[in-house]
């Protein structure tokens, strides 16, 4: 067999092949290309793509007693198929319509402009409301609740839509493509792998590296701060910033990526690749370097309601909103620009000239990508796909935003406007962990109503994407207004490589794509065609929208989401809305109440397409499902032991001291001079605790989540040789909150008292470890260590007991949801 030759076999040509192939492998291969001379070491295959992986071809040489009269056969290498696109997949996070100048908005996204300028911007283009939903929806082309993403893994129930396991039949764009010849790479985000199997302990199936990609580089959570991340290459824990001053996640992860581009083409320069840039930008917390927070010094003092009419303006100018759409209305519940004192326009326009900065930041770094595919001259054979956001802007910030997000989780929702204040110059620093006020992101979905959350309105759920194909789109520029979703970015990968969705992976029968190609768009001629996807459900939380034809009906949501712990009305008592997409663009003109009969078929077929896609049942309990029990290895222990250093051990597996009373005992070995260095920590700079031993005096730190800092020291050095410390702590409970006292001991004597006014009411900072022996990340007390701080003596065990907790049930939801909402 040559070059380019498909195997179609005739009678007589079969069977001389089968004898030299053999005939099981021959009936597979019919209907795929062999490349070179079967046999040689230079022979590939591309699949048919119905089975992955492909089963191993019998020997095909001949094997005699010696190598005399034996013949060498060497299975072919599989590939894709010729001529197959590179791929460059981007995502950027928590970013809604409005955001990027690309689509109106005020901050300048050059890169995003440059591929849309090479192809395509989408102006109806819809993800599902929340972070991990889309995002396995967008690996997989199939809807959220079909790969059991309903909701995010903390929020995870034992239904087959809501677990949070991407099952075995779904199998991602990562592993069709890698069993199709392609490498794959994944850098940043991930939030699909179950947070109850986060450990080292695996299983790994749920990792990227078990989704089909041979290399991951990135964070495994909702969120990670940019200047410490915690951060994994593959499986490992990594921590590439030690000792390099001005280290930004966002800059490395270009690098990363670059350098993982140049590796490839050298290793293998006709091979396609599969990327996917999943950068932090702009989630929380809002990290730009300082040079890109000055860029928009300034730009933010006319305020939020401003901006929108300046947002609305720019959409119209630019085409990407319809000439007839309509500015909505701005919700009561969020304050007017001009009702602000002059110090709350001060704080909250500086929160917006890091957020803007952030998302600047975030684009300039993903151009670097892009620009090194065309620096090795693959631009022009490169499929780029860029989503601006997988939700709408978050709301997380509360109406006031705050310098550290992990307040606002734990329940603190009005952070005082002068402590705010204090802040002011390092906003956005490694010094500051930053959120912005809820009205900022209001306004950056505009035209439309609400935010991040909520799957009802586009507000929630309409993102901005550009797709580039030189050679392969003829319509460079062009603006498309058909009705897509995120679930249809797989089969558009799929055509593009002209690799079909395999019926079996591993073995398992796979659940159908739900998706539909976009590929018909790429023609000028299809620039106003009808938009092949027909019907598209939306559910996040009980609030629903079904889209069809051009018709949207959905429900109304009871409250904003950054209104916490309101009470809800019953599912079926939701108030549903009715819109004409045709004529109103924005859900601006409800027309529930003049088209009752319309809006009755558009619920009928929400349901109808619920129970298809495993939306059921609904359940609108918001994060209080945060409650449910959930696999875990460390359900209900309240002893945990170790010997020796021991660190990176995720939050989930450790042991959790809010509400209740704690015992930490250190058995330790000091050595000359009292020794210094970590014994057990959990959290860092934003909150969390440490044991530690300080110039060989003993001392406990609580760092109240950066508003206080409780410490216990012991008065003397240590001498050297074996002691047993203990920091012993009584809660003030029931309730949450509450302080307490603690004793501080050496062999058996208290050597420091004190009280505690408060503790961290619900959630240790969960993008921090429990380390032992060490401190990785940030420290919990900067004044008194710097990282990595490793003990010089030697931990010969180390226990911590946790007593009963002290928080009623209702506090223990209330715990359990602000877990869930710093996860998203």
């Amino acid at each position: 067999m040559k070059t380019g030759h498909y195997l179609r076999i005739g009678t007589g040509i079969a069977s001389a092949l089968s004898l030299l192939i053999g005939s099981s492998y021959l009936s597979r291969a019919t209907a795929q290309q062999i490349n070179g001379t079967l046999g040689q070491p230079s022979a590939t295959i591309t699949l048919d793509g119905k089975q992955l992986p492909a089963p191993p071809p019998k020997f095909g040489g001949v094997i005699k007693e010696t190598l005399e009269g034996s013949k060498v056969w060497w299975p072919p290498r599989v590939a894709p198929p010729k001529g197959a696109p590179n791929v460059l997949l981007i995502m950027t996070d928590d970013q809604g319509y409005g955001v990027s100048g690309t689509f109106g908005g005020v901050v300048p996204t050059p890169a995003l402009d440059r591929v849309a300028k090479a192809g395509l911007r989408y102006t109806q283009f819809n993800s599902t409301a929340l972070c991990s939903p889309t995002r396995a929806a967008l690996l997989t082309g199939r809807n959220h609740h079909s790969t059991g993403n309903g909701v995010i893994t903390e929020l995870s129930t034992g239904f087959p839509g809501y677990d949070s396991i991407i099952g075995a039949d779904n199998a991602t764009i990562g592993a069709i493509l890698k069993g199709n010849g392609y490498p794959t790479s994944w850098f940043g985000k991930n939030h699909n792998t179950p947070d109850f199997q986060y450990s080292v302990a695996g299983p790994y199936d749920q990792w990227p590296s078990g989704m089909g990609f041979d290399y991951f580089y990135g964070f495994q959570g909702g969120e990670t701060d940019q200047w410490t991340p915690y951060l994994f290459r593959d499986h490992t824990q990594i921590f590439p910033w030690v000792g390099k001053p001005g280290y930004n996640l966002i800059t490395d992860m270009a690098d990363e990526a670059i350098t993982r581009m140049k590796q490839l083409d050298a290793a293998a320069h006709d091979t396609p690749f599969f990327i996917y840039y999943a950068p932090g930008g702009t989630h929380s917390p809002h990290n730009p370097t300082q040079e890109w927070i000055d860029k928009f010094k300034g730009k933010f003092d006319m305020g939020w309601n401003a901006m929108r009419d300046e947002i609305f303006a720019n959409q119209k100018r630019l085409g990407v909103i319809p000439a007839n759409a309509k500015l909505t209305d701005w919700p009561d519940s969020l304050p007017k620009w001009d009702s602000l004192s002059p110090d709350q326009k001060k704080l909250f326009a500086r929160q917006a000239e890091v957020f803007a900065g952030y998302a600047a930041y975030t684009d300039n770094e993903i151009g670097r990508v892009i620009q090194q595919i065309e620096d090795m001259g693959k631009l022009d054979n490169t499929l780029i796909i860029y989503i601006v956001g997988d939700n709408g802007t978050s709301p997380e910030g509360t109406l006031s935003g705050t310098p550290n997000q992990w307040t606002s989780y734990n329940g603190i929702l009005d952070f005082p406007l002068a402590e705010q204040m204090k802040f002011y110059d390092s906003w956005g620093s490694a010094a500051t962990y930053p959120h912005m006020a809820v009205a900022w992101s209001w306004a950056f979905d505009t035209p439309f109503k609400y935010t991040k959350q909520i799957a009802s309105h586009f507000g929630g759920t309409r993102q901005g994407l550009a797709i580039s194909w030189p050679g392969h789109i003829n319509d460079p520029g062009g603006i498309r207004n058909q009705f897509h979703h995120i679930i249809d970015i797989v089969p558009t990968i799929l055509e593009a490589t002209r690799i079909k969705a395999p019926q079996t992976v591993n073995g398992i029968k796979q659940k159908p794509i739900e998706g539909v190609s976009m590929a018909y768009t790429f023609d000028k001629a299809n620039a106003n065609a009808p938009s092949k996807r027909k019907t598209q459900y939306f559910e996040m939380i009980a609030n629903r929208g079904i889209y069809n034809d051009g018709w949207y009906a959905n429900t109304t949501p009871p409250h904003g989401p950054w209104i916490l712990n309101a009470p809800l009305p019953p599912i079926n008592e939701y108030k549903w809305e009715l819109y004409n997409l045709a004529e109103d663009y924005s859900q601006a003109n409800d027309l529930a109440a003049k088209m009752p009969g319309k809006l009755k078929e558009m619920q009928k077929l929400f349901v109808q397409e619920a129970a298809k896609y495993n939306v059921l049942p609904l359940d609108n309990r918001s994060f209080a499902r945060a409650v449910e029990p959930r696999p875990s290895a460390t359900a209900g222990q309240t002893v945990f032991t170790y010997t020796g250093v021991n660190s990176g051990i995720p939050t989930a597996n450790s042991p959790n001291v809010i509400g209740r009373s704690y015992k930490i005992t250190a058995e330790v070995d000091v050595p000359q001079g009292g020794g210094n260095g970590m014994l057990a920590t959990t959290g860092g700079r934003w909150g969390g605790w440490g044991l530690y031993l300080l110039n060989g005096k003993p001392v406990f730190n609580y760092n109240m989540l950066i508003l206080a800092q409780y410490r216990w020291e012991g008065a003397d050095v240590l001498t050297p040789g074996k002691h047993m410390i203990v920091f012993e702590y009584t809660y003030a409970g029931p309730g949450i909150a509450k302080g307490g006292s603690g004793e501080l001991k050496v062999d058996g004597k208290v050597v420091a008292t004190g009280k505690q006014a408060n503790s961290i009411a619900f959630l240790q900072v969960s993008d921090e470890t429990f380390d032992v022996g060490v401190d990785t990340r940030t420290g919990v007390n900067d004044n008194d260590y710097q990282v990595p701080f490793a003990f010089d003596g030697k931990i010969e065990r180390l226990t911590v007991d946790l007593g009963p907790s002290q928080l009623a049930a209702a506090d223990q939801r209330r715990l359990r949801e602000a877990n869930a909402r710093a996860r998203d």
